[in-house]
């Protein structure tokens, strides 16, 4: 169906668009319809971060800001769901146009700036939703919210999302809101992650539950800070990294007139630099730190790659605008066929 749907969406605003298939997806859900839309894969059970996924192929943050279409995106097959970003208060996001398409590299620039509905409406929505599954939730601040002061957002939203969430990612990797990479500094980071880890531990004491906290970092940091972020993820106890965030990189992209657009890269010219922090980070970490890859899967292949370069979960966004739900089965089935292969280690 989505080969049939595609050329309609693609005539209309990206943004407009991306309400629109959020809308249909909701109709198809309640209309029991969902096998017109996407096959379900068969099962890929993975155990990590101390939970079992049914498969490894997730949705990324960003698709659904607010948790409100959590059920029938789940319909559709992922293994887990992240939603968000979350600010503690709603807010608008950066000025329309701020999403734009760049077809003939298969990618999206955008520059949102966390529009969203703020935390209190995140939470009634996961409340009301019928999802059981695993269900992660990526938290930030407040663009008018100053570094010096950032992790009191972080650690109100880290509150009132924690007896809803299986996991929490902290973002510091947007490059839509100004001076949010500058919290992946070795210094800023290790504060911030300091007092959320506390956090974490009395909200866990408390819930008697202890949700695992990751942390999202960008494509765009040098070898040297990529090693700082592993340290500073050993040193505290962060229980995993997602890699990673868009790229405000521009390379190879000299002939897309929409190259300009200032936002973040994603799609198809971001597999690359993501892979590359992916391999890095695995290289640094101990095994016990899972990673979870995102970053330009566009097919089953791209999934696997994401796998073999060291990560124990892969998330796709920017592929399903491209390649639609049928992108999901297709990744399970590859990374299926690779830990099914003689020469495969697994993960």
């Amino acid at each position: 169906m989505y080969p049939l749907a595609r050329p309609l969406l693609f005539a209309l605003d990206p943004e407009r668009a991306h309400g629109l298939a959020l809308r249909s997806l909701d109709l198809v859900w309640r209309c029991g319809l969902r096998p017109l839309v996407a096959r379900r894969p068969a099962p890929l059970k993975v155990k990590v971060l101390g939970m079992e996924f049914p498969n490894p192929v997730g949705l990324a943050a960003g698709l659904d800001k607010n948790g409100e279409h959590i059920d029938a995106l789940a319909a559709l097959g992922f293994g887990f769901i992240e939603i968000g970003t979350v600010t503690p208060r709603p807010q608008e996001g950066n000025p329309r146009p701020r999403l734009f398409r760049l077809p003939a590299a298969q990618a999206l620039i955008n520059r949102l700036g966390f529009n969203n509905a703020g935390v209190d409406a995140l939470v009634r929505h996961v409340e009301a939703s019928r999802y059981r599954g695993i269900l992660g939730i990526n938290i930030g601040k407040n663009r008018d919210t100053p570094n010096e002061s950032a992790a009191a957002d972080y650690l109100y939203c880290l509150q009132r999302v924690y007896p809803l969430a299986s996991y929490i990612t902290v973002n510091v990797s947007s490059p839509n809101t100004q001076g949010l990479r500058d919290l992946q500094q070795r210094n800023a980071l290790e504060r911030l992650l300091g007092r959320l880890r506390d956090a974490q531990e009395r909200l866990g004491s408390r819930a008697g539950s202890r949700k695992p906290l990751l942390l999202k970092i960008a494509p765009d940091l040098d070898d040297p800070a990529i090693d700082a972020v592993a340290e500073v993820v050993v040193r505290l106890g962060i229980d995993g990294v997602i890699a990673t965030n868009t790229t405000i990189r521009r390379d190879e992209l000299e002939d897309e007139p929409l190259a300009a657009e200032q936002g973040g890269l994603s799609g198809g010219p971001l597999y690359g630099p993501s892979s590359y922090v992916v391999r890095r980070l695995r290289m640094q970490l101990p095994r016990k730190v899972p990673i979870i890859g995102v970053g330009g899967v566009l097919s089953g292949a791209d999934a696997a790659g994401k796998v073999a370069a060291g990560a124990s979960l892969v998330q796709v966004y920017t592929g399903l605008i491209y390649r639609g739900p049928g992108l999901i089965a297709e990744s399970v089935d590859a990374i299926r066929r690779r830990k099914e292969a003689p020469s495969s280690t697994g993960e």
